[in-house]
């Protein structure tokens, strides 16, 4: 059985080596690498390193080397068709039956690569011709520099049917027609398939010439040709530039998506060379594969307008169902209008480097999609809105990224109807007055709990004082500059604290001489109202010191929790406002973050109410 060079290239491709090896050894992740303790000579130090990019192993211990194939027939002990087939399986490749023609398809293959050298060759004179005048004239309006027409091997096809037919004729008409460079018509001449146009040589990984895309430059369509697919070229498993950007995104930790080979060509220019493309399609489940094998988040970017956000959605849709833990795909939004080649040539690499850092994650991508797609006005609106976020669920494979994508979509399901709420009560607020907020209830202990701050907890306070000045001079430090919102309270707690300095012990008895009769009768108001309603304020035994100690430290914790909450409200109301206008992540997390602080002070706060004492 004779299998091919191509073959055994992608069974490879197809094999994360570490998944493979991590099945046999404990490793580590150490960068963009993996160590483990090599199993081929005994240490104790790690020095066995794998490289899922490069795919292969290698211990700098013994100099163990290889890939998936050779792991298979070294460590295994299989044989050589066995570790393929095993492989293969895994892979879900068919391997190839035995066929005696096998050895000369890929003798023919081989042969193919020479075409497309010899085509390659062809198109680039044909650029320093004075037929290629037009080509070089658009290259020069592109501002595309002579060092960038070299690396990527700019040329241009004769606007003649025959041209590349003549200029090839020793490797026949079949070689041709089978490379893509001639088509064959039915009852016709085979004839040139690029004429008229820019020439761009595809590479495969290896940076040899594989197909072909053609730029018209004139009038008519398509605008972009691409060669069809060969022996040696499947548009869908291919990535324009990759040869080129592999080593690059090893150096940056990265690889930008773009929509075509200019943008590749315009961010080259400038100095960004670990970007690729897609070839005139969506980006496909086999090239989001690819990519990771560079980088687990690649960056996709995308153009602003209808069809970019289409292309982006495409390309959302179809990594569900392969995400795995840490892989997954970050979107890249350019302004309306614009592509990367617009954004360098308009306003050049740093531009184009700050849209990155505003790349957005494939669940944020999502969520932005969907809840902007149709009107959220009623229940059977926001319905509609979880049951498309449910489709996205259903097409996770994963279950553990499914859960947190669950976990994702709620969060931000509960966020968006909370920023309605709260732009709808800044609306009723505007027209002159506050509803009931979220704590609003009838009941003794919560009526005053409102997001709009009743006095409860100051008034508890300041009752606690009416019952046992003794404890003023003790928590008077901590509300010496606390200038309550009402100016009959602030008064009242004014006149108790000025009076502990005054008199080194106070008592209940002196209190109506302190205060005078107007602050006399506000004290009455707050200890015949809500400002016994607190544990600490009730009465407890003589002689029960432990209880009034509890009781003092809970009076302090009080005074804290009084002083911090205009803080804490302001900011959730800061976060909140800035949740609503601009729904980012950062925003999100900090938003979430202060309503689960204030949840927590409320908490207390109910706690402190619910004192175990007696009246």
């Amino acid at each position: 059985m004779a299998l091919s060079p191509q073959w055994l290239d992608e069974l490879r491709g197809r094999i994360t080596l570490s998944s493979l090896i991590g099945r046999s050894l404990r490793i580590q992740k150490a960068g963009r690498e993996y160590k483990a303790c090599c199993p081929f000579h005994n240490e104790k130090t790690p020095s066995f390193t794998i490289n899922d990019e490069k795919g292969f192993y290698h211990c700098f211990g013994c100099g163990a080397h290889g890939d998936a194939i050779r792991w298979m027939t070294e460590q295994r002990g299989l044989g050589f068709m066995d570790a393929v087939k095993e492989l293969a399986a895994e892979a879900g490749m068919e391997v190839p039956a035995p066929d005696p023609r096998a050895a000369k398809r890929a003798e023919k293959r081989n042969s193919l690569y020479d075409v497309m050298t010899a085509a390659q060759d062809f198109f680039v004179r044909q650029l320093g011709s004075i037929e290629g005048a037009k080509a070089r004239d658009y290259l020069e309006k592109r501002c595309i520099e002579p060092e960038t027409i070299k690396r990527f091997g700019f040329g241009f096809a004769p606007d003649n049917r025959g041209a590349i037919k003549s200029a090839l004729q020793e490797f026949g008409e079949e070689k041709l027609i089978e490379a893509g460079l001639l088509i064959s018509v039915e009852d016709k001449e085979p004839y040139d398939r690029f004429r008229g146009r820019l020439m761009i040589p595809i590479r495969d990984p290896r940076g040899r010439v594989i197909a072909f895309g053609g730029r018209i430059l004139g009038d008519g369509e398509p605008k972009y040709l691409n060669s069809p697919d060969t022996p040696l070229f499947d548009k869908g498993r291919t990535l324009y530039n990759l040869d080129q950007a592999s080593p690059a995104s090893r150096q940056t930790g990265r690889v930008i998506v773009c929509e075509g080979y200019m943008d590749v060509i315009a961010l080259a220019q400038v100095g960004i060379t670990d970007a690729v493309a897609p070839l005139g399609t969506a980006v496909t489940e086999q090239q989001i594969q690819m990519l990771w094998r560079l980088t687990e988040k690649p960056l996709l970017c995308f153009d602003g307008d209808n069809a970019g956000q289409k292309a982006a959605m495409r390309a959302a849709m179809r990594a569900l169902p392969l995400l795995k833990p840490g892989h997954s795909l970050n979107f890249v939004t350019m302004p309306e209008g614009q592509d990367p080649d617009d954004v360098v040539r308009s306003s050049g690499s740093i531009a184009f480097a700050d849209l990155l850092e505003q790349a957005e994650p494939l669940v944020e991508k999502l969520w932005k999609a969907e809840y902007s797609a149709e009107p959220l006005l009623t229940p059977e609106d926001r319905a509609g809105l979880k049951a498309r976020l449910g489709v996205h669920l259903s097409n996770i494979a994963n279950s553990e990224i499914r859960r947190h994508y669950a976990d994702a979509f709620r969060e931000r399901f509960d966020l968006l109807f909370a920023r309605q709420q709260y732009q709808s009560q800044r609306r009723t607020q505007a027209k002159g007055g506050w509803k009931q907020g979220r704590y609003a209830a009838p009941g003794k202990e919560t009526r005053s709990f409102s997001q709009q701050g009743s006095d409860l907890l100051l008034h508890g306070i300041i009752a606690s004082f009416l019952l046992d000045p003794g404890q003023i001079t003790e928590h008077r430090d901590a509300l010496e500059d606390f200038i309550p919102k009402s100016g009959d309270d602030a008064a009242l707690l004014d006149a108790l604290i000025s009076a502990s300095y005054e008199k080194e012990s106070l008592d209940k008895q002196d209190l109506p001489t302190i205060l005078g009769e107007k602050l006399y009768n506000r004290a009455q108001e707050l200890l015949h109202g809500d400002g016994k309603a607190f544990g600490f304020n009730r009465r407890i035994s003589s002689g029960q010191r432990e209880v009034a100690s509890r009781r003092s430290d809970e009076l302090g914790e009080a005074i804290k929790l009084m002083r911090q909450r205009p803080a804490l409200e302001e900011a959730l109301d800061v976060a909140t406002r800035r949740a609503s206008e601009d729904l980012t992540e950062e925003n999100y997390a900090e938003q979430q973050r202060l309503r689960s602080e204030k949840e927590q002070f409320e908490r207390r706060l109910l706690e402190l109410l619910q004192g175990d004492g007696v009246y």
